[in-house]
This record gives C-alpha cells, sequence and structure tokens, in this order.
C-alpha cells in the first residue's frame, strides 16, 4: 500500500504560519511552496489559487478554534465565569505565542479581514462567517446568562454579543500593533462591562495575571 502524501497538509500549515506573520499580500505561492517543501506544480494539483488555499486555511483554523469556544463556554458555571474563561484562554494564546517568539501576531481572522476589507470577496465571506458564529455563541452564553442570573437581560442581546466581539478584536489588534501583549491585562474587565454583570459577587475586578 503506497504511502499517503502529506503535501496538501503541508502547504495549508506552511500558509497558516505565513498568512498569520506576513499577511496575504506579502506572500506568494512560491514562498508557501518553499516553505512546505512542496513543488509548485504540486501546489496546483491541490489548489487553483492562493486564494483557494486561503479559504481552506480559515475554514481549518476556525473548526479548530470553534471546538476551543465550545469547549470553554461550556460547563455548570455562570455563564459570565465562562465568558471569562473564553477571554483568559484567548489573551493566554497570545502571551504564549509573545513568549515563544518575541512579536504579537494577533489573530489570523482578525489580520485577514483588516487586509481584505475590500477585496477577495470570497475570502471576506468566510471570514464574515466566523465572526458570526462567534458572536452567535456569546449571544447564547448572555442568554445562559440571563437564566443563571450573571447577566443583566437588557444586554443578552445580538447586539452586545457582536460588541465583545469587536472588543475582543480590537484589543488584540491594538496590542499587535504596540507589540504588546500587556495590552490585554484589561480586556476582561472591559468585556464584563458590556455584558453589566449583576451579582455584587461578580462584579469583582476578575484581573487577569499580570505579565512580570
Amino acid at each position: 500500500m503506497g504511502r499517503t502524501s502529506t503535501a496538501r497538509d503541508r502547504l495549508r500549515d506552511s500558509a497558516c504560519e505565513l498568512l498569520h506573520t506576513r499577511g496575504y499580500a506579502a506572500i506568494g505561492v512560491a514562498e508557501i511552496c518553499a516553505r512546505a517543501d512542496v513543488r509548485k506544480g504540486s501546489f496546483y494539483h491541490f489548489f487553483e489559487s492562493k486564494q483557494a488555499l486561503t479559504i481552506e486555511v480559515i475554514d481549518t483554523h476556525w473548526q479548530a478554534q470553534r471546538t476551543a469556544w465550545r469547549e470553554r463556554l461550556a460547563g455548570p458555571e455562570p455563564a459570565v465565569d465562562r465568558l471569562q474563561r473564553l477571554i483568559t484562554w484567548l489573551v493566554e494564546t497570545q502571551r504564549e505565542e509573545w513568549q515563544a517568539t518575541g512579536r504579537v501576531d494577533g489573530c489570523l481572522l482578525g489580520n485577514l479581514a483588516i487586509e481584505l476589507s475590500n477585496q477577495e470577496d470570497a475570502v471576506q465571506q468566510r471570514l464574515t462567517a466566523a465572526f458570526d458564529e462567534q458572536a452567535a455563541f456569546v449571544h447564547a452564553t448572555l442568554a445562559e446568562g440571563v437564566q443563571d442570573g450573571s447577566i443583566a437581560p437588557e444586554y443578552a442581546d445580538q447586539t452586545t454579543a457582536k460588541a465583545v466581539v469587536a472588543q475582543i478584536e480590537g484589543a488584540v489588534l491594538l496590542a499587535k500593533l504596540a507589540g504588546d501583549v500587556k495590552q490585554l491585562d484589561n480586556l476582561w474587565p472591559h468585556v464584563r462591562r458590556l455584558v453589566a454583570v449583576t451579582s455584587p459577587r461578580l462584579e469583582r475586578s476578575h484581573q487577569l495575571p499580570q505579565i512580570s
């Protein structure tokens, strides 16, 4: 039985890394192939274009992220605590990358959304779908928070859910721009204000651990 080729996976993984750290316009098919150790001719056996590869990168990346979002927003705890758990994980992901590389590379989806905001319609559609799904996860959690008393009813709507996603993406963008992951230390307190936590016990600071 022949050996299964890993070329497609290598192309996708290499593109993911380059897109995250360099951006869409700055890289070409030749560089992706060189990073993946795949011949350029073989690239077009798997993908008709860089755009098609980028769409697969987005889909694969969000599929993994979707699982992580679901896991952190699930559980028996009050909804506000589950939301905090999601924020803490998102911040820790950026910190771990910063500690490993000395850079704040930001959010792959957010980076691409900014760069391609007025071009590459097919890519924009995938990004929009991912962010809409994030907002839907947050919206569902806020609705659960109304039931457990940890979220004010007037803030458990789609507008607030989208504002939470925007707060996350904006904070990560500014940290990337400044090259300073410490700017994410206050992300949770800002998100908490958006959702208007109702319980005095839950209104405490909940500051994320500071970076020494």
